[in-house]
């Protein structure tokens, strides 16, 4: 069975953005970012909602150049590689190909996705990730800790998220960010 993995880049208080929405702080770099890369390639579907798509949108028309970092380029070839499904009531179209919307969280879908797909899925932003935390679709969560405390805005995890979790792996990177990877069970 397919694995439904949860990553995100978060505070060291434990947020993904502060209370104004911006997350410049989070913007990794080039060693941390192949990292991720590397993790990202193993995910044939993405899992956004409306605002993590719209952010991650940006990557669909992205053009690269000669000033690009490796990592840049290779994560535009990766995100547009993938497929995608926007859990969104409010949008009616989508700007990226290999994507489709959904007008309601369905977990069986989700179920069902993880039990036929040969590749593992990937659920981006705090909101649906802890819809499928509640579902208990979850499997993994890869939490990279930023040097930073922002003092609030969008919390990385639900306050009403419980699990009994084992911690795989830690990596440590030269800017100071720290990579958790752990399994999850609920």
């Amino acid at each position: 069975m397919a694995k439904l993995v949860y990553g995100t880049i978060m505070s060291l208080d434990g947020y993904t953005a502060d209370e104004n929405g911006n997350f410049d702080w989070s913007v990794p770099d080039e060693e941390m970012f192949a990292f991720i890369n590397d993790l990202e390639r193993e995910f044939g579907t993405y899992l956004y909602g409306r605002r993590m798509y719209e952010t991650m949108v940006y990557w669909e028309t992205y053009v690269t150049t000669d000033d690009d970092s490796p990592s840049v380029c290779d994560f535009a070839e990766i995100w547009r590689a993938a497929n995608k499904i926007v859990y969104s009531r409010t949008l009616t179209e989508v700007s990226s190909d290999r994507t489709t919307i959904e007008h309601e969280f369905d977990p069986e879908a989700v179920l069902r996705m993880k039990q036929t797909l040969g590749h593992d899925l990937s659920v981006g932003g705090p909101n649906l990730a802890s819809q499928m935390m509640a579902a208990g679709l979850l499997d993994e969560m890869h939490l990279f800790v930023a040097p930073v405390a922002i003092g609030g805005g969008n919390p990385a995890l639900s306050s009403h998220f419980y699990s009994n979790i084992e911690l795989l792996n830690v990596d440590r990177f030269a800017s100071g960010d720290v990579h958790l990877h752990y399994r999850t069970s609920s």
